[in-house]
């Protein structure tokens, strides 16, 4: 890192593009989960299969929010470097340009998390429990994230018997079931709770 007395001559922060720059970052990290949302929602079960592998890795929303974290570093570097400000009192200068990337980033990831993937994961609830012979378990899932919801809700909507899934953030699934068809049990033995165990509460 260079210091010197020409360091950084211009000051303009470009905030504007620092909060642009953060919020595709934040994205990223949610793009698997949000394609396979929409794949499923046209049926496209070629594509759906592919992100289906990809949802059961277990830590691989925390790969891609390292990774998305990676992307904004290597970015404001090139960016401190472009404007000759790739020193000390450079990076102390753009701080703002700086602090709106890695904040924004930050709170994209967040409001995904637990505001965006929670509503959409939901979007198809349809439970009337008024209906004759339906019930409700809520199921507790190890999933890392509510990323992982949507992959969930679709195998639980395999079910035989299984009429709607709600889910409710961090990790539990409320599922209303015919109870003439299947039972609690039954529905905690479906193959996905192999690689995210389940708990009846």
């Amino acid at each position: 890192m260079k210091e010197n007395n020409k360091c950084c001559v211009e000051t303009k922060s470009n905030k504007g593009n620092g909060l642009l720059s953060g919020i595709l970052y934040g994205l990223l990290p949610h793009s698997f989960c949000l394609a396979f949302a929409f794949f499923s929602v046209i049926g496209a079960i070629t594509a759906t299969a592919f992100l289906k592998n990809v949802l059961l890795i277990p830590n691989i929303f925390l790969y891609l929010v390292i990774i998305s974290l990676i992307l904004a570093t290597v970015s404001i570097y090139f960016y401190l470097q472009k404007t000759d400000c790739l020193c000390k009192s450079g990076i102390k200068s753009k701080w703002k340009y700086i602090s709106t990337i890695y904040t924004s980033t930050i709170i994209i990831n967040l409001v995904f998390f637990y505001g965006v993937i929670p509503m959409l994961a939901n979007i198809n609830s349809k439970t009337q429990l008024s209906q004759k012979g339906l019930s409700e378990v809520s199921l507790k899932v190890n999933i890392p994230c509510t990323g992982h919801s949507f992959l969930i809700i679709q195998e639980l909507r395999k079910c035989a018997g299984v009429d709607d899934v709600t889910f409710n953030v961090p990790n539990v699934f409320d599922v209303t079931y015919n109870k003439n068809n299947t039972s609690p049990q039954k529905i905690a033995a479906a193959e996905i709770f192999k690689t995210y165990p389940v708990t009846i509460q």
